[in-house]
């Protein structure tokens, strides 16, 4: 429920706060004196757009804030979830600054306005005059029709359900388009992955056929050296090993004459073991490497090849011919698949169609079921204001292809009297048709919705007399149930009992503020008579008033 409305520095208004009544508020109010605005600032503090006209005087701040009682209506987990304390009095804050940037607050908490849009539409719902052509639209006819019939978690489990199902079809199509695509060069990846398989590529391959091509071509230098390095050490008179061995027996022979000459001799010892293995392993080496024309080639042959191929498909490395390898038989075995992936994926979608098929029958029972009930209690209103021939009817037809909300197609038929047969209402209704249909709709509404706030702006548009009266006995009994802020025109609805606000301009500026009982009476009289109060306009007010 709206508790206060505070207004800062926005379009007409200076300054305004005001307090509203938990059941029925009237305001009534000259054309031009900011009633309009009033809900404009009401609007933008529920998350609509600023349309850049929201600041009075462009070097200070427009602030519009209201305080709320959402005790019970269940809005604890939308808190939780966007990580919001929950108490049961809030307050909820707009700015606009005079560089045009917006800030939103829910307590003492910044928010996003989406979730100010989110909260808001939980809080209030706003029925403008334009609305009443919301009938033209389908989509708020299914809406309505699911509200009557408490469809809300069916139709969760459906759209969820339908998500499903477009993700499944939207991968279809991508797999398909792929598909098509890889197909236009099935033959050349044929090709290309065949020749890199029979290519033998192996890890590491280039580096060490590199390093063998490099010792082969140098084989009679290193050769050379090797047999150079084995005179140098196995030579019986001059080479390293034969002499270091006579030093060695020598200074053996020196045995306690000497004492250092056996730590050196141990020492040379060692020194000899290694020359041996190195002369060892330079035999080894030599037999190892030969100059073998045909070794050669062939390396030199394989070395070629890998040059080839990483030209041939723009590799930057060996290993990137090698990813290229991977990338290629990943693609070609894609379209050898294809037709399992594709199956399983139609197969996938049939499934959750179904599924969404047997939802969607779900809810047009559900709507179907409650079709009488609207039809009946519709004409029963209708009837009471005013419209004695009244016809409505709910049509209810069944689509081949599954939307948002099912399969249904819903339209509201419509006749005022006997002789037409019920048409589109959309079509036929007259405006002041129009806003009493949508006034029995919003009734019936508010019964299955957990809105706490309506606002009427002008509803009773195109009606006047005993049926303004009875729209205005309509609205006071739904104010029993829930709070209703009404903009009237009309001295009957305005002489309904609750509290009565008068907008109002004064030196530009607009301003609003609660009425006391005599200045209701002539409020009433002077939209009954005119900017002059009579004496029989004031009584006939009272009239109305009791």
């Amino acid at each position: 429920m709206l508790k206060g409305l505070a207004i800062e520095n926005y379009a007409l208004i200076e300054s305004l706060r005001v307090e509203w009544d938990e059941h029925l508020n009237i305001i009534t109010g000259e054309t031009g004196a900011g009633k309009s605005i009033l809900l404009g600032a009401l609007g933008l503090l529920l998350g609509a757009k600023n349309e850049g006209q929201a600041l009075k005087e462009s070097s200070r701040n427009c602030v519009v804030e209201a305080s709320f009682d959402i005790d019970g209506l269940g809005l604890e987990a939308l808190f939780e979830e966007n990580d919001i304390d929950y108490e049961p009095q809030i307050e909820v804050r707009r700015i606009i600054t005079p560089a045009g940037k917006s800030r939103a607050f829910i307590g003492d908490m910044p928010v996003q306005l989406s979730v100010l849009r989110e909260l808001g539409a939980h809080l209030v719902d706003i029925h403008s005059q334009h609305q009443n052509m919301i009938l033209q639209s389908e989509e708020f006819r299914i809406k309505a029709l699911d509200i009557l019939a408490e469809n809300g978690t069916t139709l969760t489990q459906y759209t969820s359900s339908l998500a499903a199902l477009n993700t499944l079809r939207s991968q279809y199509r991508e797999l398909k388009g792929s598909l098509e695509e890889a197909r236009k060069e099935e033959e050349w990846l044929r090709y290309t992955v065949e020749e890199l398989r029979a290519a033998n590529l192996k890890d590491g391959e280039k580096s060490e056929v590199e390093q063998q091509l490099s010792v082969a071509e140098s084989a009679d230098r290193i050769n050379e050296i090797l047999v150079g390095l084995r005179n140098a050490l196995d030579n019986e008179e001059m080479g390293a090993i034969a002499t270091l061995t006579r030093s060695q027996r020598e200074l053996n022979a020196l045995d306690g004459k000497y004492a250092d000459g056996v730590t050196l001799a141990t020492r040379i010892r060692s020194v000899v073991e290694e020359l041996k293995d190195i002369s060892a392993t330079a035999a080894d080496e030599q037999e190892r490497i030969e100059c073998d024309p045909e070794k050669l080639q062939k390396l030199s042959d394989r070395l070629n090849t890998i040059y080839s191929l990483e030209i041939k498909h723009r590799a930057e490395s060996y290993d990137d011919l090698l990813a290229k390898r991977e990338e290629y038989s990943q693609r070609l075995a894609t379209i050898d698949n294809s037709d399992a992936e594709l199956n399983a994926l139609q197969s996938k979608m049939n499934e959750c169609e179904a599924e969404c098929r047997a939802i969607a029958g779900r809810l047009h029972d559900a709507r179907a079921a409650i079709c009488k009930d609207v039809e009946r209690r519709m004409v029963d209103m209708l009837i009471t204001l005013g419209i004695e021939d009244a016809r409505f009817c709910v049509e209810l037809k069944e689509l081949d292809t599954l939307t948002a909300t099912g399969y249904d197609s819903v339209a509201f038929l419509f006749s005022a009297n006997k002789t037409s047969a019920p048409a589109p209402i959309e079509r036929i209704a007259s405006g002041g048709e129009l806003s009493r249909v949508m006034l029995v709709l919003k009734v019936m509404l508010a019964e299955h919705m957990k809105l706490p706030t309506i606002i009427f702006d002008e509803i009773d548009t195109g009606v006047s007399g005993r049926i303004a009266s009875a729209m205005g006995d309509i609205i006071a009994k739904l104010s029993a149930r829930i709070q209703v802020i009404d903009i009237t025109h009309l001295p009957q609805v305005a002489a309904k009992r609750g509290a009565h606000f008068v907008v109002f301009k004064e030196q530009g500026l607009s301003n609003i503020r609660r009425l006391t009982d005599k200045e209701r009476i002539d409020e009433i009289a002077k939209m009954l008579s005119g900017s002059t109060i009579t004496d029989a306009a004031r009584k006939q007010a009272k009239i109305l008033l009791e």
